[in-house]
């Protein structure tokens, strides 16, 4: 499955600029710049608490920074052209996989393309969990279906919060090539834990951390996602990566 849009014109890269965030009489980060590539993968880690979900949140337009901006350097509104994936699947407790995937269209009053919702909740493995409702659901397929509606709102710009963490390794591997192959041009941002996760699938690695938060250098990472876990290459930055979070 080819993913849909892929003739749209090309993704912006994303802009954020002289971010702050004061939480609780707390500086979380101050004067705080990012550049997300376009039509490329960026991965965020960093120690808990250190404001990484903050941080994708203004992203997103959910809440606001102290000061500072974000804006898309075609020059054009970013409402409408951002997919989020926040930590909680939020999936609406009374509707099924399959309308909890094409939720987003109904919301806006448009007519869903069901055949395409049923085609991602096969690609993530629900093929046959399509009329489930949420409380019958694993947390893992939960979170799938979190991800199937993400990806069937087909924007530019993708947001994602540790949009795996309650899969199994096996699952995780899976949904991890999946992510890469039917995202791929566009621009992402992916907060996640996981060192390994992150040189399988990221073009850019970036560390928030410090108090207040700072970003470190940009990390490259070599080669095309999604990249084989034992690749030796991968397990050596997968090494330096964790060095630096352990300082």
């Amino acid at each position: 499955m080819d993913f849909p849009g892929q003739t749209q014109s090309p993704p912006p890269a994303l802009h954020l600029r002289a971010l702050s965030l004061v939480y609780d009489k707390r500086v979380l980060f101050g004067d705080l710049d990012l550049t997300v590539a376009a039509g490329r993968f960026t991965v965020l880690l960093g120690p808990s608490g250190v404001g990484k979900s903050s941080l994708l949140k203004i992203a997103a337009g959910l809440i606001p920074a102290q000061t500072g901006s974000v804006e898309a350097d075609d020059g054009k509104p970013l409402a409408g052209r951002i997919a989020f994936m926040g930590q909680q699947d939020l999936l609406f407790p009374w509707a099924d996989a399959l309308g909890n995937v094409s939720v987003g269209a109904r919301l806006r009053g448009e007519t869903p393309d069901l055949d395409r919702a049923r085609a991602l909740l096969a690609e993530v493995g629900l093929a046959d969990r399509a009329a489930s409702l949420p409380h019958t659901l694993s947390g893992g397929m939960r979170q799938r279906v979190a991800l199937a509606r993400t990806l069937f709102e087909d924007r530019p710009l993708v947001l994602m919060d540790e949009p795996f963490s309650a899969l199994d390794a096996a699952n995780r591997a899976r949904m991890q090539e999946l992510a890469v192959r039917l995202l791929r041009g566009r621009t992402v941002l992916m907060i996640t834990h996981d060192p390994l996760e992150a040189c399988r699938m990221g073009d850019t690695l970036v560390v928030l951390d410090g108090a207040p938060a700072r970003l470190d250098a940009p990390l490259t990472v070599p080669g095309e996602a999604p990249r084989p876990p034992d690749d030796p290459a991968v397990l050596q930055l997968q090494g330096a990566l964790l060095r630096r979070l352990m300082r």
